[in-house]
């Protein structure tokens, strides 16, 4: 704490000795002061300063000399250059101003501690001025009588200084105001002078470093006038039609000073002036008339003048005027050529006759018409052909010959010499070589080589080739001693031109030699576009159609085609350019292919747009090498599959096409109850042989039922039972029933062993026999079977059909009615058709039997005996079946089932004595 009120406590006491106040009178005094004060130095001299510090402040703060730091803004000056002079002056020493500034300061530092300022002074730097020169003046005519005088001079270098110019002139005894300039540095304008005496006059120069005055010029100021151009300026034509007539007046008097005078003029529209002989304008007029111009023509006029002797200034020109001179005959005929069109007939030419029209001054005047005569050359005796047009072109159908055409251009005043053009037969002459062009200075230059004749002029001709528009033919004629020249028709850049060169002879002309040109070229407008003419498995034909004209831009010099895969890099091949199809080869199978074209110029290429393609898979003949063999496998094994077949051609038609027996022709359609077949039983073997039973049919009854029959009535069916239990060790099933029953395979234990053979022709008929009760006559009605099985072979044997006409229409007749009224109720269940057929007979008709008849007509008799027996005893016991009892026929399947299993019973018929057995 101590310590810090001790630095706040000598601040105080140094801030009260650099800043002592004395008041005296309000005003404050400063400590010291530099001398000198605010001084203005030239730029690179010496500079010294001197810091001089007040009395009373040496006493108060103790300050010194010795602690005077001076500064150039804010930039402490070296001590070396310090100098103390005694304890109150210190002083500072530049040997250069260039490096001082402003402002340049004095300060102190109170017991080394604090630096304060003391005082400070502003320092400007410059130059003084140089000597003005190349004064001069001059006297401008302002009006007939006001001539005022501006002087001019260089005011040298600049001073970075206030410099002041004055412009002093006077006469030899008398001195005039001063011309002090205005916002300018180096001219000055006397408003009025006088002619004829002569003025002293020069320039001084002055700022705070100096002054400098220029050498004086002396003159007399009608030497130094600059007139007004002549006004009121007229031109008039002439009475010849070369020469123009002017007219003006001066507007400065003759006895002030005599002109002389320039005259220019140029035709309208061209920029190049022309000017008349200045020696025959150097005597004073107002008046003059300008020969050697082109008759109906049009002129611009101007005219300025000056001092005679030509001492001065020329004036301005005057205003321009135009004029116009008089028509006069055609200077020459109008160039003429022609384009022979043979291809109608060879015997005759179309010929176009073409002429160029004359140039104005070559025109001088309005051309009224065009007078053309055509002569055949090897007939003199017939009169020329003449004919007046207003066109430049003429159309004539000629005989092949060999024609002089002349051409007159006619205008108010007369006629041009004429043109002459010469049309051979042929154009058998010499024709030039060596046809070249060259672009030079914007212009399109034509060289060739002249051919040993002597050329009497040459006929360039040249059109701009374009597909949009027609060749436009233009032409120019050149002597015959020249080998080149440039084309002076509108010729464009990036546009081709084809340029023939004809020479043409006093007794005819050669065959044109013809080049294609640029005058600038460019690259193409755009690139081509590729496309496949054909691809295959490693390389691809690429196509494509040259650029037009118009969008080559200058001679295609290269094609360059580029090609890549998705990922790989770019391949570029380089293509002839008059090629339109290339061959791409060494490409990858099955690959896709970008593909792109560019054309290139003398001034580089443009690319056209892409195209891909993807290569085959397979290439050629792969494809056929592949399909042939396998086309041949297929054949071969189609004939070999043909030929097994046409050997297993009865084992295929036996498993798919099987022999359908003919219903019509089987026996059943023979048989009627009224006309029974007779069977001849010698003996009981042939009745019952062993083994011969095949099928089996049964009559279905309830078991719930069996009280309802005596037990004489029932004793057949425990022999049925028993014969049941024999026979499954000899048969293979049970004949199927007619409602919804299949058929078994029959199998026979005779020696003929046809089991295969009778089961494909294996059919089912039923027979429902009705027994009387007790004994009583039976009423048998019967119905056809549902099956779809053929008929039995043995049914269709010749000699069961030995029965006459008469009874077989019959039975035909009867097997008609009784089947058509079974088969209207084939979509009913069995249960409900049987119950159908008891009321129908109006009998006691309690049961129905199925009889299934198979085999073929080698099988024993003995069988259908027994099936007989069985049905009388089956009719015997359905004897005692009460009205309305079901019957219901079913097959048996599968194992049979023992008596206390079966819900069913199914009962043998009995074959009776006299029965009717069907066949």
């Amino acid at each position: 704490m101590f310590s810090a009120w001790n630095w706040v406590a000598h601040g105080l006491y140094l801030l009260l000795n650099i800043c002592f106040l004395e008041v005296s009178g309000g005003l404050v005094q400063s400590c010291g002061h530099i001398i000198p004060e605010s001084p203005v130095l030239a730029l690179g001299s010496n500079f010294t300063a001197l810091c001089i510090l007040n009395e009373s402040c040496l006493d108060f703060g103790n300050i010194y000399a010795n602690q005077i730091i001076w500064k150039i803004k804010n930039r402490v000056v070296p001590k070396e250059q310090y100098r103390e002079i005694n304890r109150t002056v210190s002083s500072v020493t530049f040997n250069d101003t260039s490096s001082l500034a402003t402002p340049l300061t004095c300060n102190i530092l109170a017991d080394g501690q604090i630096e304060q300022n003391i005082y400070g002074i502003t320092v400007t730097i410059g130059l003084p001025p140089e000597k003005p020169k190349n004064l001069s003046c001059i006297v401008h005519q302002v009006s007939k009588l006001t001539y005022p005088m501006t002087c001019t001079w260089n005011p040298g270098r600049h001073t970075f200084l206030d410099t002041h110019f004055r412009l002093k002139y006077r006469w030899p005894q008398e001195n005039f105001p001063d011309c002090i300039p205005k916002d300018v540095n180096n001219s000055c304008t006397i408003t009025d002078v006088q002619f004829f005496v002569n003025l002293e006059v020069w320039v001084e120069a002055a700022n705070a470093l100096g002054k400098a005055e220029s050498d004086p010029l002396v003159l007399d100021p009608i030497e130094i006038v600059k007139p007004l151009s002549p006004h009121n300026l007229s031109v008039n034509s002439g009475i010849l039609p070369t020469v123009l007539k002017l007219s003006w007046e001066n507007r400065i008097s003759a006895a002030v000073m005599k002109l002389k005078f320039n005259i220019r003029y140029r035709i309208i529209g061209d920029t190049n002036w022309m000017q008349v002989p200045p020696e025959d304008t150097a005597s004073p007029r107002t008046s003059f008339s300008v020969q050697g111009l082109r008759p109906y023509t049009e002129y611009v006029f101007s005219i300025r003048c000056m001092k005679e002797d030509g001492v001065g200034y020329w004036s301005d020109w005057s205003e321009e005027k135009t004029g116009v001179t008089t028509e006069d005959k055609p200077t020459k005929g109008p160039p003429i050529w022609r384009i022979i069109d043979a291809s109608h007939s060879p015997a005759s030419w179309t010929v176009q006759l073409m002429w160029k029209a004359l140039e104005p001054f070559e025109a001088n005047g309005v051309i009224l018409q065009y007078e053309v005569t055509v002569r055949a050359k090897l007939s003199l005796s017939s009169p020329p052909e003449k004919y007046s047009v207003n066109t430049t072109n003429l159309t004539l159908k000629l005989p092949n010959g060999t024609y002089e055409v002349t051409v007159i251009a006619r205008n108010r005043v007369g006629a041009s010499p004429p043109s002459v053009l010469l049309i051979p037969a042929s154009n058998s002459k010499a024709p030039v070589k060596n046809v070249r062009t060259l672009p030079k200075d914007g212009k399109l230059w034509v060289g060739w080589t002249a051919p040993n004749s002597y050329v009497l002029k040459y006929v360039i001709e040249w059109c701009l080739v374009s597909n949009s528009s027609d060749c436009i033919t233009e032409w120019q004629n050149e002597p015959g001693n020249v080998q080149g020249t440039y084309l002076k028709g509108d010729i464009k850049p990036f546009k081709c031109y084809l340029i023939t060169v004809y020479p043409l002879y006093a007794d005819g002309q050669g065959s044109g030699q013809s080049v294609k040109a640029y005058l600038q070229q460019d690259r193409p407008s755009k690139g081509p576009t590729v496309q496949t003419k054909k691809v295959g498995k490693a390389e691809a034909v690429l196509t494509w159609n040259h650029l037009t004209v118009d969008e080559q831009n200058g001679f295609i010099r290269s094609y360059t085609i580029f090609y890549k895969t998705i990922d790989g890099n770019e391949t570029a091949v380089t293509v002839d350019p008059s090629k339109t199809e290339y061959t791409l080869s060494s490409l990858t199978s099955d690959t896709l292919y970008t593909v792109r074209m560019m054309a290139y110029t003398d001034e580089g290429g443009r690319s056209g747009p892409d195209f891909t393609f993807t290569t085959q898979k397979f290439g050629k003949g792969e494809i056929e090498a592949i399909v042939v063999p396998v086309c041949l496998a297929f054949l071969l094994i189609v004939l070999l599959g043909v030929l097994f077949c046409f050997n297993k051609r009865d084992l295929i038609k036996k498993h798919i096409w099987p022999i359908v027996p003919d219903p019509s022709k089987s026996n059943i359609a023979q048989w009627s109850p009224q006309v029974p077949a007779k069977h001849n039983f010698s003996s009981k073997d042939q009745m019952y042989p062993e083994g011969s039973f095949t099928d089996v049919s049964v009559v279905e009854i309830e078991a719930d039922d069996k009280k309802s029959f005596s037990e004489q009535d029932l004793k057949p069916f425990d022999l049925l039972k028993k014969e049941k239990s024999t026979s499954e060790g000899h048969s293979s099933g049970i004949g199927g029933s007619s409602c919804m029953s299949s058929p078994r395979q029959s199998v026979s234990d005779s020696d003929e062993g046809e089991a295969t053979q009778n089961t494909s022709s294996t059919v089912q008929y039923s027979t429902v026999v009705l027994n009387g009760y007790r004994d009583q006559t039976p009423v048998q009605v019967f119905s056809r079977s549902e099956s779809t099985q053929p008929l039995l072979d043995s049914e269709e044997r010749s000699e069961d059909h030995a029965g006459g006409g008469d009874s077989a229409t019959q039975r035909q007749q009867y097997f008609k009615r009784n089947g058509g009224q079974d088969e209207t109720n084939t979509d009913r269940p069995c249960f409900e058709r049987t119950k159908q057929i008891t009321p129908a007979n109006e009998g006691d008709l309690v049961g129905f039997a199925q009889l299934q008849i198979s085999g073929q007509s080698s099988q024993p008799l003995g069988i259908e005996l027994e099936k007989n027996t069985q049905e009388a005893a089956l009719s015997d016991v359905l004897q005692t079946s009460t009205e309305g009892q079901t019957v219901r026929p079913e097959t048996v399947e599968g194992s049979p089932l023992s008596v206390d299993e079966m819900p069913k019973s199914y009962l043998p018929q009995t074959v009776r004595q006299g029965g009717y057995m069907p066949q």
